[in-house]
């Protein structure tokens, strides 16, 4: 866990009389750790129960890595470590860690990003359009973290309260001006980033995913609105273009600026011409501010991510002229549409799309690249194991929109690859192919791909890795991909 180099120093009494308890030992804490391998001497030890062990069975390692104090629910109580017991101790995590780290997303320009799709992209584009503009500034997300140009790995797309807090106070410590943060729906639900402020939040759209965890759509939507409390965050910017989007930009407390694709908004297309693998902008937003260039960013979804980004990134303080100048250099986050060449006469490209929307929303891309020369849309996609099994036959219908759709495994993770590519097909006529093994339904991709084609690979876009009866298995798609098209040149 990254963490400040110049540690903080607070007295566990301060932190008891934020979750309303009285401490009268004088303890002094350094810092703060949810996972017991993390804690380094004066951290206090918060023990949370999980879905499989209880955070204070790791009592003795917490220990022996310096732990002076313990904050847990009633199961967690013990006698080794002085400790406060609270109902919902994961609801205090976030407030406790940025009170122990000086709140450092009151010294920043801190904006969150939520909804089902684009979230990495938008964020990416703003660290892309800081960095432009020589901001110190950083990222938190799918991908990766990064402070300023030091990239670090991510586990979560939004991290857990502590490590979150901790990297916030280290760009903080490395002068960092603005962070772009993606924000989850489980994090949201899980108080992950309670204690957090944002200048902005930002909304893209909200489609079916992740109901095996909220159930149904409406508790899904109640949960990403959470980010537009007030007191959470100060700005809303809303893509009004979803119905969701529409809805929420109705409905919350605090201002909110519009972004639309399609029609009148604050900030909104005027001129969008597409050119295959570019496209030609011209952006129009509040006080008349115009920004106008050539993107490489191509489809529909993409120039909504844009757009949002953009309008952030003005309201943050870049300028817009500069932001004009720059426009053909920002490059969007990796395994999104990412384009994999090594020679051949054919476009192929590797997505993370793991919604139906966004299987619809590629394949819609895919399609506009091959119009002028007749070619065929090939695509493969498998869906994830023990995860929303409700969306795999919608996943399935939207592969149907290729020429010639190939069924195969993503992270198959603790289930039979059978039985979710059944689930996939189930009730389904389509011209493609059913191939378990996904290096053998890319390779099978390429070896039908003629001069004109588009190969879209979707599903895991940057993953490196394939989750197999609980084992990770090296995986790239992007790599794959590459090999198997130079085998068969």
């Amino acid at each position: 866990m990254i963490r400040p180099e110049l540690k903080p120093s607070i007295s566990f009494a301060t932190i008891a009389k934020l979750i309303g308890a009285d401490f009268d030992q004088d303890i002094e804490v350094s810092g703060i750790a949810q996972s017991a391998a993390d804690i380094e001497p004066g951290d206090i030890f918060l023990a949370l129960p999980g879905a499989k062990h209880h955070g204070i069975d790791f009592l003795d390692q917490a220990i022996a890595n310096g732990a002076v104090a313990v904050i847990t629910d009633q199961k967690g109580s013990n006698q080794a470590l002085p400790t406060l017991v609270v109902n919902n101790p994961r609801r205090f995590a976030g407030d406790l860690a940025s009170l122990i780290y000086g709140e450092p997303s009151q010294n920043m320009f801190a904006v969150g990003i939520t909804g089902t799709n684009g979230k990495t992209t938008v964020t990416t584009l703003l660290h892309q359009i800081w960095q432009r503009a020589n901001w110190d500034s950083g990222l938190i997300g799918t991908v990766n973290t990064q402070i300023n140009s030091e990239i670090l790995p991510s586990t979560h797309t939004t991290p857990e309260a502590a490590p979150l807090q901790a990297i916030l106070a280290t760009m903080k410590e490395r002068h960092c001006r603005a962070v772009a943060m993606e924000v989850s729906s489980h994090a949201l639900d899980q108080y992950r980033v309670s204690g957090a402020h944002f200048k902005v939040a930002g909304f893209t759209n909200l489609t079916q995913d992740h109901l095996d965890f909220h159930g149904d759509m409406n508790s899904y939507f109640k949960a990403k609105s959470k980010l537009f409390a007030f007191g959470f965050s100060d700005l809303a910017v809303i893509n009004i273009d979803d119905t969701y989007g529409a809805n929420l930009a109705n409905s919350v407390e605090i201002p909110v600026i519009k972004v639309s694709r399609t029609g009148k908004a604050d900030w909104r297309y005027e001129e969008i011409t597409h050119f295959g693998s570019s496209t030609q902008v011209k952006i129009r937003g509040l006080d008349g501010v115009l920004i106008e260039g050539t993107t490489k960013l191509i489809g529909d979804f993409n120039l909504d991510n844009l757009l949002i980004a953009v309008a952030i990134a003005v309201i943050s303080g870049v300028d817009p002229i500069e932001i004009s100048a720059n426009l053909p250099l920002y490059t969007g986050a990796p395994g999104r549409l990412e384009q994999v060449n090594v020679g051949q006469d054919y476009l192929a490209f590797v997505d993370y799309a793991h919604t139906p929307d966004a299987v619809v929303n590629v394949l819609k891309s895919a399609r506009a690249m091959i119009d002028e020369t007749n070619g065929r849309v090939i695509a493969v996609l498998g869906c994830g194991g023990d995860r929303d099994k409700t969306k795999r036959p919608l996943m399935g219908k939207a592969l149907t929109a290729a020429d010639f759709p190939i069924f195969t495994s993503d992270n198959p993770r603790s289930e039979d690859p059978s039985v979710i590519l059944n689930e996939m097909v189930a009730g389904l006529s389509h011209s493609g192919e059913v191939i378990a093994d996904r290096q053998k339904a890319i390779e099978k991709a390429v070896s039908i791909a003629k001069p004109g084609d588009v190969i879209a690979v979707l599903g895991k876009g940057h993953e490196s890795g394939q989750e197999i009866a609980g084992t990770k298995h090296p995986f790239d798609d992007r790599k794959v991909l590459a090999q198997a098209i130079a085998s068969h040149k």
